[in-house]
């Protein structure tokens, strides 16, 4: 990876890992909104009251986030109206964005190597595991260094 993008990985990971707990925590089945306005013993009216919405209001917010058809904006309409800051962030399913880039760039290492490899043994040219494998993590590096937008075709 050229350095300028391998420093942008970097920090994007920095960035990202705060988030690694929050990956732990499920949502409630009615929501957020439902869940703390229950447990602070608030009822709709009165949240209502706080956004300047009616009870009917509300209820369609809990719902919509429940079902996920709420937009962030609302939400942290919601979150100000409770005091509250809301956040939102991803998390890398393979822990950093440099290893879900390793894994993208070894994948299409390996594709390009093997059918490579696959029209040399048709011509009686094949090589052997070692020497696929050493030429997959050779790609796989340049790969990563180019950062080219195949990468993620």
């Amino acid at each position: 990876m050229r350095n300028k993008k391998k420093l942008l990985i970097e920090q994007l990971d920095q960035k990202l890992a705060n988030f690694k707990d929050a990956a732990l925590v499920l949502v409630p089945q009615k929501g957020w909104v439902n869940t703390i306005r229950t447990t602070l013993n608030m009822t709709r009216d009165q949240l209502g009251t706080k956004l300047n919405l009616t009870k009917g209001a509300i209820q369609k917010i809990e719902e919509r986030e429940a079902t996920g058809q709420i937009t962030i904006n609302k939400l942290k309409h919601v979150g100000n109206a409770l005091n509250l800051k809301f956040i939102y962030g991803f998390v890398p399913k393979d822990g950093t964005i440099e290893n879900l880039v390793n894994l993208k760039a070894e994948k299409l290492a390996r594709k390009i190597v093997l059918r490579t490899n696959q029209n040399m043994k048709l011509e009686d040219q094949g090589i052997g595991d070692e020497k696929i494998d050493k030429t997959i993590k050779e790609l796989a590096s340049e790969i990563k260094r180019e950062m080219k937008k195949s990468l993620w075709d």
